[in-house]
Formats: C-alpha cells, structure tokens, sequence
C-alpha cells in the first residue's frame, strides 16, 4: 500500500498503471494542471520505475504487490471509493490517451442523474481517431455482440474513459472482470438494468512506453470476452 488521501471531492479519478515510468508523471500533471478532483493511481505490480517516479512527485497511489491486470487494479480503486464515500468514480488511462479537459463533458452527463455510467466515446460523432485495423476490427465486433445480447447500441464499447455512480460503484465493488473488464461490465450492467450513455471526447495515440495488449492478446481478448458473455447470457 503506498500513499493515499482523504476524500475531498464527491468525484474520485483511478488511474490504473503497469509500468508506465514513461508516462505516469506527465498524466498525473496534466490532469492536476485542469481539475481539482481527487485522484489515486494503482500502481498494478509494476516492474519498471512507475512506484519511483509516484514516490519522487508526491502522486496519491495505491501499491499493488502483484500485477492483477485491468480488472483487478480497477476492482481496487472501486473498494477504494466505495470506502472513502465517493459518489463518483472515473477510470483515466495512465499512458497519456485520455484528454483531462474531456473530463467535466462525462461528469456534467453524470450529474445530470440520467445515467449510471457515463462512457467518453469516440465514434459517437467523427473524430481523427484512427487506431489499428485490429483495433478498429475488435470495436465494430463487440459493438455488434453487445447490440445482439442487450439490444443497446454502444458506439465505442472497449473505451476506458468512464465514469459510474454510487450505485454502480456498489455494483463493481460486489464484482468486477479480473482482466478485459470494458465490455463485460456493459452487457452486465443492461442486465441488471442500469442506464449507460456515451459522450464526444478526443483520444491520442500512447504518449509513450508499450502496450500490454498485442495481437494475439487481443484475439484472445475477444474470444474469452465473447465466451462468458455468452455463457452469462444463456446459463
């Protein structure tokens, strides 16, 4: 466990980390530099300098003694705002990918009080965002699967940008994917009910480091994903 804060905003922002020394520091900035809401990184057992370079800038973060993916370092930032009273929780991406200032466009939708969970899109209208013919692929699939098994349309369903409630705080901190967690908590999520809505926002390139997710990552990605979802839904 490394540094953390008390609550001094309703809104907390997680920021999940593997071996990103490259990036973290200039993040973490960035978003202090436009907004004034709480943060934590959670650093997931990484290998690199990322728990150095959090220790040298003073950054909030939770020190995690194995790396346990996506899911597992999210499921602890959840746990972590549930017990710290948080109304909101939103996940930023710690390699850079995330504009800062895109963040009051999902929370001033989750204040409204319509949604649940809020998803910071890229394809609701155009954009210059083009990522890998694989990437692109892997998208228009699950937008396809997810309309199949939920009847809702999600234009960017494998986006990390979101932020979600109490409620659904709640919800994750019950449950949540251990790895490859975006499109499996939406299909959850229309079952149960809860109401999801997507808002226009830019996304760069990765501002720097590597990648976890590789080609063949990816196609595993999406025939793991596609397997419990089905199962989910029929058993």
């Amino acid at each position: 466990m490394g540094y953390s804060q008390a609550a001094m905003s309703d809104l907390l922002i997680i920021i999940p980390a593997y071996n990103e020394e490259a990036t973290i520091s200039s993040t973490v900035n960035r978003l202090q530099e436009v907004t004034g809401y709480d943060h934590v990184v959670i650093n997931d057992g990484s290998t690199d300098g990322t728990r150095r370079v959090l220790q040298k800038n003073g950054f909030s973060y939770l020190d995690l003694p194995l790396n346990l993916g996506i899911g597992g370092a999210m499921h602890t930032g959840f746990k972590y705002a549930w017990r710290l009273g948080y109304d909101y929780a939103l996940q930023l991406d710690a390699d850079g990918q995330h504009d800062p200032h895109d963040l009051e466009k999902l929370i001033g939708a989750m204040r409204s009080g319509e949604w649940d969970m809020v998803i910071g899109s890229r394809f609701v209208e155009e954009s210059d965002y083009s990522g890998s013919r694989l990437r692109r692929f892997g998208i228009r699939y699950f937008q396809h699967l997810i309309r199949l098994l939920t009847g809702w349309t999600i234009a960017d369903p494998t986006s990390g940008y979101r932020v979600v409630n109490r409620r659904v705080i709640e919800e994750f901190v019950r449950n949540y994917p251990n790895d490859y967690p975006e499109v499996e908590v939406l299909v959850t999520l229309a079952r149960k009910g809860y109401r999801v809505s997507e808002v226009t926002v830019d996304m760069r390139e990765r501002q720097g480091g590597v990648s976890s997710i590789t080609p063949a990552r990816s196609l595993y990605y999406m025939a793991k994903v596609t397997l419990f979802l089905i199962i989910r839904r029929f058993f």
